[in-house]
């Protein structure tokens, strides 16, 4: 555990050797921070979570209660993790079968959200500001700004980097009414102008 600390860890929380905590984060109640992994600063790591081993997260991570983050997930800055989402880590998982060879990736990049109960199965990428409704199970990659919902989640739109819908005219072009902030879609792909 980084012996600098610069965090704030409630007495309840256990942080395993080799940890490396960035400054202002905060790790909640009854939390299990496990050994080798990367938080960022300015997380804030709620109640019951668990980080499994070699999880890195970027700084400004939010993860809300009752989250586990298990091997091969990799969050970026700024990713939002709603209360009780859940990582997965092994396609075929048995539990007389040792997988641990068999960990996949998992990315979620800057700005994304993933919505209270929602499942991400192992190897599926999620976008830069993507957006995953609550209780979706995402079984593919989920591009950019992409909205997706249900079970197996499917894209239902674009959303902006402030989580507001963007409806684009017919010229391709969508401006998010609380930042401002323009938008373009082009061969179904959203960049932000």
């Amino acid at each position: 555990m980084d012996t600098d600390k610069t965090f704030f860890a409630h007495e309840t929380a256990v942080i395993d050797d080799g940890c490396i905590i960035g400054e202002g984060t905060k790790i909640w109640h009854f939390s299990h921070i496990m050994p080798n992994c990367t938080i960022g600063n300015n997380c804030n790591l709620g109640q019951n979570v668990v980080v499994s081993p070699e999880v890195v997260l970027g700084s400004n991570v939010k993860v809300q209660n009752n989250v586990s983050i298990y091997t091969g997930v990799i969050c970026e800055d700024d990713v939002f993790l709603g209360p009780s989402m859940v990582f997965t880590n092994v396609i075929n998982p048995r539990s007389a079968i040792k997988r641990q060879d068999q960990y996949l990736q998992t990315v979620v990049k800057k700005g994304a959200s993933i919505g209270a109960n929602a499942t991400i199965v192992c190897g599926n990428n999620i976008g830069e500001y993507a957006f995953i409704g609550a209780g979706a199970v995402v079984t593919k990659e989920v591009a950019p700004y992409a909205l997706v919902v249900g079970n197996p989640s499917k894209q239902i739109g674009w959303i902006s980097e402030y989580g507001h819908r963007l409806d684009f005219d017919e010229k391709g072009y969508a401006v998010c009414f609380e930042s401002g902030g323009k938008y373009q879609l082009k061969d179904n792909k959203v960049t932000k102008c």
